[in-house]
């Protein structure tokens, strides 16, 4: 995808508002640089409608990498709109324009860095204070709102022209608290930064440590290990004890104090920065003005360098001038040896090559050792992109429309265009840094780091989105289980319920077939009864007739009618108790068919009850074992996940490790190669010196001789008068003689001197040379020895992480395992007691509607009907049959209703 040129191509609403779609080109006019970083360049400029004066901050989003660089912007310019307090810097807009961002911002004079460069010395106590305090409440801002600064040191700590202290630099910032980024410039970054990536994350205290390292580079012009190379320095820093100032005797208890607070190893022994508001060292008295003096004091010696490097410059265009006048005449100017001191003392003041150097070659050279204290100066940058934006300072290179003739009218017109407190050798100097070896290797070195907590973070993420991904298909598996076999139960309930249904619907299907045929067979016996009883009827009356024949006739009528009565009232006594009879019959095959019917369903309910408890515990089971082979499934991709997270962070260690031994190998390399291009130019130089010296020696010989001739001439002269004239001659001729043989003596001398001096001189610069070698050897040895003793500790490290990663792995999944298995084992333990408590209640409920029934029965007079003697001569066992656990349902008697429940459980 294409990054914007316009604001108008930003597709994205919000990031389209970061940015104003005016020309900065147009819109921003005097523009000089100001300042230098692995960025690109601080302008210096003024705003052509309003007339402020701003610095402009150029970052080019084109080339190699590209999208990081834009995504680094947005960030930039978001944290900048958010941010608003008095000591942080003011955001003032951003443009674009040809990929490259104008930020816009407020101009400050310079950093706390350049102010030790300037001076060439520490700062005082009380300077430090408020330089502190005014840091502190900016990072309280910072804090409050959940934001990191993650680079404070003096070249982030700027300071306006009002004397106000402002944190400057968000390149590195972090919108959350806690982070675990690699950020940060080397020397300032706190132990948790260098070892996020292995041990977790870093709050807002990393600050406070970057805090008490800067208190250092105040008091000492440089922080700790800064001889040292940026890679053993960061191992030196994550594993040994926290650094501390030098010379504690010259600074106060309070001051002391304050630093070894800042610098506590342990992030939760270290205070906050509202804790450190509090801090004896930042509330002690002092006098308000003290960082107003402190720039103008600053100023001023800017000044002079300024009146300086004028006149120098001065002097070569005008010795330039001379020359071309001069022409091709081959003659010396007789102001080249004022002009080469004139220019020597300016390098030496301005700082130029004997001057204090931010640039780690320089700084790490063996020059430290012998040249003067001017070369310990501060450094007020480190290569690395976040050495972005250390100040805002002069450049001796001006924007298009300045030159040299600039120069003309004298320093003071550059002073009129803008204040500052930098000196224009510092930005000349960073710019060469900015394309520096060394500032290479640590941005290489950074973005290595940052890649490889990149990859770390997208394989943790794709294996937790694996590990998701499983799980989301184990609980649907699961949820698919559970639900198939909730509907196979409530398809056996309703195939129990549609048994129970046909079960009732046959029982009463029965009991009127029953009826009915009971019925119909009693109505043919009562008819059968009823013909029977009219025959008989008709016999009895003729035998009656027959009987009353002899009887006299009135008699006989009421004998017949009596006798008739008689007879009726006998069969309607027989029919009734033949329909008592069959009424009997009928209920007591109706309540024989319900004891029977009562018990078939008691049977059936004991059948569908063992089916679903058998039914439910298989259920149970399968879930079980499901939940048994997830585990396992997730126990296998746990430990696989675990085994890439730990090979990934294994040859990164391995890939960092070899970058760290080719960037120390570079380094040595090219430590080496400065300390002998010193050696050749001090070796260069030593013709030029010897001359001087040999044409000292020369001078005294031409003394010596100019006096031995004075005295032979004196002496000869005496002696020629006390000599006769004949004997003149010869004698003249012998001290003539004599005065070549001195002369003679003398010139030997001269040679021997010259050739000892000459001597001396070589071997006292070869052994000097040698010793510097030896050293740097040694230096280098001990720094690779080291580099190799943190490397193998950083592994074992890691191996032992990697152990107890492991290790906590099995116990979490030996954990799991145990409760897993303790919920199988509850829901076993519960199942059985749903299963015997669903018995008992099953057959307590048969008892109590048994009971009701032979209630009922007895009511009824039919006392060898109870269920007891149905069961006894209908079926000596109704149901009998394997149970859950091998036991069977009995019915003998109501008093044997527990004796079932038993057996069931």
């Amino acid at each position: 995808m294409p990054l914007p040129t316009r604001v108008s191509q930003i597709k994205d609403p919000e990031v389209a508002s970061f940015f104003s779609d005016e020309d900065p080109e147009k819109l921003f006019t005097d523009l000089q640089e100001i300042g230098h970083g692995s960025f690109g360049a601080v302008y210096f400029a003024r705003n052509t409608k309003t007339g402020e004066v701003v610095a402009i901050k150029k970052m080019s989003y084109s080339g190699k990498s590209s999208n990081e660089k834009w995504q680094d912007i947005v960030k930039e310019v978001r944290f900048l709109r958010q941010v608003k307090h008095k000591n942080t810097i003011e955001y003032k807009g951003c443009y674009l324009r040809e990929h490259t961002a104008w930020l816009s911002m407020e101009y400050c004079l310079g950093s706390a860095s350049d102010i030790i460069e300037v001076h060439k010395k520490p700062l005082q106590e009380d300077e430090i204070a408020a330089i502190c305090e005014d840091a502190l409440n900016g990072l309280v801002y910072l804090h409050s709102n959940q934001r990191i600064h993650r680079d404070v040191k003096a070249g982030n700590i700027l300071l306006t022209e009002n004397g106000t202290v402002k944190l400057a630099d968000f390149g590195s910032a972090s919108f959350l608290s806690p982070a675990n980024s690699f950020v940060g410039t080397p020397y300032w970054m706190a132990p948790e930064v260098i070892l996020a990536m292995d041990e977790g994350q870093y709050n807002g205290k990393v600050d406070i440590w970057s805090l008490g390292i800067t208190c250092i580079e105040l008091a000492e012009r440089k922080p700790p290990l800064f001889n040292m190379n940026a890679m053993s320095a960061l191992y030196h820093i994550a594993q040994n004890d926290p650094p501390s100032l030098a010379n504690s005797t010259e600074w106060s208890s309070a001051f002391r104090s304050f630093v070894e607070t800042c610098l506590a190893k342990d992030p939760e022994h270290r205070p906050t920065a509202v804790q450190l508001c509090a801090n004896e060292f930042i509330r002690r008295d002092r006098v308000n003005s003290v960082i107003l003096d402190l720039i103008e004091r600053t100023r001023r010696i800017v000044r002079e360098l300024d009146n300086i490097n004028y006149r120098k410059m001065r002097k070569i265009l005008m010795t330039e001038t001379f020359n071309l006048n001069k022409g091709d005449g081959g003659e010396e100017d007789p102001e080249d040896g004022v002009s080469d001191s004139v220019s020597e003392s300016g390098d030496d003041v301005f700082g130029g090559k004997a001057s204090g150097s931010n640039s780690i070659g320089s700084q790490h050279s063996i020059q430290d050792s012998i040249q003067s204290s001017s070369n310990c100066g501060s450094i007020n940058s480190l290569p690395g992109p976040s050495a972005e934006f250390d100040s805002f300072s002069r450049d001796s290179r001006m924007s298009s429309g300045t030159s040299l003739s600039s120069y003309a009218d004298g320093p003071d017109n550059l002073e009129d265009q803008f204040k500052t407190i930098r000196p224009t050798s510092i930005v000349t100097r960073q710019a060469k840094e900015h394309e520096s070896e060394m500032r290479e290797q640590v941005t290489g070195y950074k973005r290595m780091r940052r890649l490889h907590q990149k990859q770390l973070q997208q394989l943790e993420t794709r294996l937790k989105a694996e590990m998701e991904e499983l799980r989301q298909k184990l609980d649907k598996e699961y949820e698919q289980c559970v639900q198939t076999n909730a509907k196979d139960l409530e398809k056996l309930s309703q195939k129990h319920q549609q048994e129970e249904d046909r079960k009732q619907k046959a029982a009463l299907a029965e009991e009127k077939k029953l009826i009915k045929s009971i019925t119909s067979r009693h109505d043919s016996e009562l008819k059968a009864f009823q013909q029977h009883q009219k025959r008989e009827y008709k016999i009895n009356k003729e035998q009656i007739k027959k009987e009353v024949d002899s009887t006299p006739k009135k008699e006989q009528d009421s004998f017949i009618r009596s006798r008739k009565e008689s007879l009726q009232q006998q069969q309607q006594q027989a029919e009734q108790r033949l329909l008592q009879e069959q009424r009997l019959f009928l209920d007591t095959e109706i309540r024989k068919l319900k004891a029977r019917l009562l018990l078939s369903k008691h049977t059936q309910q004991q059948d569908q009850l063992r089916e679903k408890l058998h039914k439910t515990q298989v259920v149970k089971e399968m879930e079980h074992v499901m939940g048994l082979r997830h585990h396992e499934q997730t126990q296998s991709l746990e430990y696989r996940h675990l085994k890439q997270i730990q090979n990934m962070r294994s040859e990164q260690m391995e890939k960092q490790f070899e970058t760290e031994l080719a960037n120390q190998g570079e380094y040595n390399k090219r430590a080496q190669r400065d300390l002998r291009k010193r050696h050749g130019l001090e070796t260069k130089q030593q013709p030029k010196n010897l001359k001087i010296k040999e044409q000292s020696i020369k001078k005294q010989y031409h003394d010596a001789c100019k006096i031995q001739m004075k005295q032979f001439k004196a002496l000869q002269t005496q002696v020629l008068q006390n000599t006769a004239r004949e004997k003149q001659k010869s004698v003249a001729k012998k001290m003539k003689e004599e005065q070549k043989r001195k002369m003679a003596i003398l010139g030997e001398q001269y040679r021997l001197s010259s050739q000892e001096m000459l001597q001396s001189q070589s071997i006292r610069l070869s052994d000097s040379q040698q010793r510097e070698c030896k050293e740097l050897h040694e230096t280098l040895k001990q720094e690779l020895e080291l580099l190799h003793a943190y490397q193998s500790k950083t592994r074992l490290q890691l191996d032992a992480q990697h152990t107890r990663e492991k290790k906590d792995l099995e116990e979490w999944v030996s954990l799991r395992r145990a409760r897993l298995e303790q919920r199988i084992e509850e829901d076993t333990v519960r199942l059985q007691s749903e299963k015997s408590e669903k018995i008992r209640h099953l057959l307590d409920s048969q008892k109590t509607e048994i009971e009701s029934f032979d209630a009922e029965t007895l009511s009824m007079g039919f006392e060898s009907l109870t269920i007891e003697k149905i069961t006894q001569t209908y079926e000596g066992r109704m149901l009998d049959g394997p149970t859950g656990n091998g036991g069977s349902f009995r019915y003998r008697s109501n008093s044997t209703s527990s004796g079932s429940y038993n057996s069931m459980s």
